[in-house]
């Protein structure tokens, strides 16, 4: 298995700055995301890894060798795009063989491998069938057996669902996750759908102009972004601007236009002292909808209550999502399952440990 080394890298397209001074450490046999939006540089730097664009400084490693310079053919890093562009007149098994007989493979082992992969994807029933004759997430598992079926030093994924509607789009994802971390391969994989990365990566870094902003588990970017790109990119989350209004060992007090938050947690390391202005992120999910009597009961510790008037309710199946006005700011609460005939008043009740204070 390979593992993948960034140094210092950067490409720029004319003026424009595509990656600047990426540094990044993916280890073997990963399933590594890279995630961000449109025009981030994630899709170039995939390129890049790929061989398909050489950086203007810096120096990929493929464990202990420099393939900065090297050909595609030549670093074995086998790219996934968009398309499928599988061969239309190839039955499924010669698509899948095309690659290991370019590389002159012995044939009992091209057949050997086919075998593996056919089944890697469960794809053995439809082997004699050609292209046209598969559905959109036939054609995906196909495109991706013929990846692994070179035995690829590094698997790069250029947002394979993105031509999948979205119910396959949601079943492919387990597949992909069950097909890559069982071939054993390291996977790089390139998407802006924030659900698909945290529902299958190992990690993922969140891109933003060309740089790095955060790298961890899909829990550790959910549950603790650096700054509000992040938490605001991943997954939705309320973010409340406010000033600390007292500072209590590791939990701080903030005054917001929503009401004074109490019990905060905060990291030791965040550069903030009295009347700093701060970013608090809460969750949406993490609320809960109190009504009635328990509105009016004692407050549990670490917890924050808040009353606002019902702006707008969303029906969205499992859940229904409510925007509240409180004060002038928009809190945004999710309640499953739904509430579908909600007062003009809702009051709501959150864990402060379940918040996260930002300075930018």
């Amino acid at each position: 298995m390979t593992s993948v080394r960034l140094e210092q890298i950067s490409k720029r397209f004319g003026d424009t700055v595509a990656l600047e001074a990426i540094d990044l450490t993916i280890s073997s046999g990963e399933l590594f995301f890279l995630l961000g939006p449109s025009g981030c540089g994630k899709s170039t730097l995939l390129r890049l890894l790929a061989g398909l664009h050489d950086p203007d400084a810096g120096r990929i490693w493929f464990n202990d060798r420099d393939v900065t310079r090297l050909g595609t053919e030549k670093r074995n890093a086998v790219m996934c795009f968009q398309s499928y562009a599988l061969w239309p007149h190839m039955t499924v098994r010669e698509n899948i063989a095309f690659g290991p007989a370019v590389r002159k493979m012995p044939r009992d082992r091209i057949d050997a491998r086919v075998e593996q992969v056919l089944q890697t994807v469960r794809m053995g029933d439809f082997a004699a069938r050609k292209p046209g004759q598969l559905s959109g997430g036939q054609q995906q598992r196909v495109a991706l057996a013929r990846a692994l079926a070179v035995e690829p030093a590094c698997l790069l994924l250029d947002e394979p669902l993105s031509n999948l509607d979205a119910k396959l789009r949601q079943e492919m994802r387990s597949e992909i996750r069950r097909i890559c971390k069982s071939s054993g391969f390291t996977t790089i994989y390139v998407t802006h759908d924030q659900k698909e990365a945290l529902s299958v990566a190992d990690r993922i870094a969140v891109m933003q102009a060309g740089r790095i902003v955060q790298v961890g588990t899909p829990a550790e970017m959910y549950r603790r972004p650096v700054n509000s790109f992040v938490a605001d990119f991943i997954g939705s989350t309320n973010l409340i601007r406010g000033k600390l209004a007292e500072i209590n060992g590791e939990s701080v007090s903030v005054d917001t236009q929503a009401g004074r938050l109490f019990g905060v947690p905060v990291d030791g390391r965040l550069p903030i002292g009295a009347q700093s202005n701060v970013i608090v992120s809460i969750r949406p999910e993490f609320m809960r909808i109190v009504s009635g009597e328990n509105g009016a009961s004692a407050l549990p510790p670490d917890h924050n209550r808040l009353t606002g008037r019902v702006v707008e309710t969303s029906f969205l199946g499992e859940s229904s999502e409510h925007l509240l006005d409180i004060n002038g700011q928009s809190i945004k609460v999710i309640s499953a399952p739904p509430m579908l005939d909600p007062r003009d008043q809702m009051t709501v009740e959150f864990d402060a440990r379940e918040t996260v204070v930002l300075t930018n």
